[in-house]
Parts: structure tokens; sequence; C-alpha cells
């Protein structure tokens, strides 16, 4: 049976902090209702992305974060995002950014100071599709502010450059971890990736396909579900697009 997600309502980086302490059980989702402070990640965005979806924009009513991560909380859950490479471009893809989000501070919330990446094809509705390129790698951070909630521009660089198909869509995901038993902040730290609705400073935000990211979580019962999918509960704008980014070049 699939658990159905609720959307926690953001007040302040210190009321949410309160409201993960009192909740029942971590949510997949994190949204914001009222008023928010848009986004502006350009100062913190690595340098080299061939692509960028976009911010995410805290006054939207309809931003959104997903979980995405490995926590002693919440154990491997991922959100995949998708691009689709135009016909007539080769490259090579580096390295993954996702804008992601945690409760506590950078110092404690990422523990090991590392990520995992995975890049897949054919992905669709209870479908894995084929993972083409996996592994993990130092994650590097660039404090981002709030919005809707405290965020990082994460990265990680790929073991070794991805050569990509004309014309090919590829799915990809960055999980952060908090697994250190020592860590008192990996029993109760979630993080989120957020969406973008305007593609807000996007580089060549177009290449990404709506309604294409997919959720993975034996932790929340979802086997490759679209996030579009009815019973995740997200409505067309929220489950669009998602606020990720790919370095790379020819």
């Amino acid at each position: 049976m699939k658990k159905i997600p609720f959307v926690l309502t953001l007040i302040a980086a210190l009321g949410l902090t309160a409201a993960a302490q009192d909740a029942k059980a971590p949510m997949p989702t994190l949204g914001r209702n009222g008023d928010g402070s848009a986004c502006d990640t350009r100062n913190v965005l690595p340098d080299g992305l061939v692509f960028y979806g976009g911010d995410a924009n805290g006054n939207d009513p309809n931003v959104q974060g997903f979980a995405n991560g490995n926590t002693l909380l919440v154990p491997n859950t991922t959100t995949y995002g998708a691009v689709k490479v135009p016909k007539t471009t080769h490259g090579l893809i580096t390295g993954i950014m996702f804008a992601v989000s945690a409760i506590s501070t950078p110092g404690n919330a990422f523990d090991p100071d590392i990520a995992t990446y995975d890049i897949r094809v054919s992905v669709s509705e209870g479908n894995s599709g084929t993972s083409i390129a996996s592994g993990s790698g130092r994650l590097s951070l660039q404090l981002g502010g709030q919005c809707p909630a405290i965020y990082w521009a994460s990265s990680v660089s790929l073991t070794s450059p991805l050569r990509v198909t004309p014309g090919a869509t590829y799915w990809f995901n960055l999980s952060p971890q908090c697994t250190d038993p020592n860590n008192p902040d990996c029993q109760g730290e979630p993080f989120f990736v957020f969406n973008t609705t305007q593609e807000t400073n996007g580089i060549n935000a177009w290449a990404q396909p709506s309604g294409q990211m997919f959720f993975n979580s034996e932790y929340f019962g979802y086997t490759w579900a679209n996030w579009c999918d009815p019973a995740l509960g997200q409505n067309t704008k929220q489950c669009a697009r998602l606020s990720f980014g790919l370095t790379g070049h020819n």
C-alpha cells in the first residue's frame, strides 16, 4: 500500500525544525504557503554548467521540495530529473548539481561529505530503466540562503565523464548522505531537492522535459513513481521540473 504524502508548511527555519521534531513520521514533500523569498542561485552555482533547470521560487505557492538522500532517518530515497539532449549536441557530462535542502547547519547535515550519483536511460512509471553511470564523490557545497528553506547548491564530479548520445533522454540523481551513527542529526535529518516553476536563471532549461521527475523509495513505499502520479498529490506545476544542473563540455 502506498503512503499518501502530506505537504509541510514552512514558516521559518526554526519553525521547520520544530515541525520536523513534532512530526510522527518524515514526509516525502516539503512545501510552502504564504510569503517567501525568491531564490537567486547565480552566485552559488558551480562553474561549467551546460544545463541548469532554474531556481526555486519561495514566492510561488507551487514551490516544492521532494525527498532525496540517504540518512539514518530516511534511507536510500531518490528523486530523478530528466534532460533530453538536443539532436545536434555532442558532448561530455562531468558532474551533477542538485539544489538541496536540509534542516540543520551545513557542518552537521552532510556527514560524510560525499554524495552518490546515478544516471539512467529508459525510465518510466514503475520501471527503473538502465543505469549507465553511477558512483560517489566528494560533495561540494555552496550555501544559497533560505528559499523556501535553507538550501545549498550541492555538486559532485563523475568518476568518468559521460559522452551523451544526441537525441537521447537521461535521468539524473545526486544523493547527499548523513549516515554517521555518532551524529544525532543523521537520526532526524531528511534531505529534499527543490522544483523550479519559472526556470529563473536557467541554462538551456528547455532541455528538461516536463513531467519527467521520478521517485524511488522503499521507505515511503514508492517504486519508480512519476511525481505527477495523482497518488503523490502534486499539481502539474509542482511536478513539472527539477532544480538541478549538469557540468560538462564539448
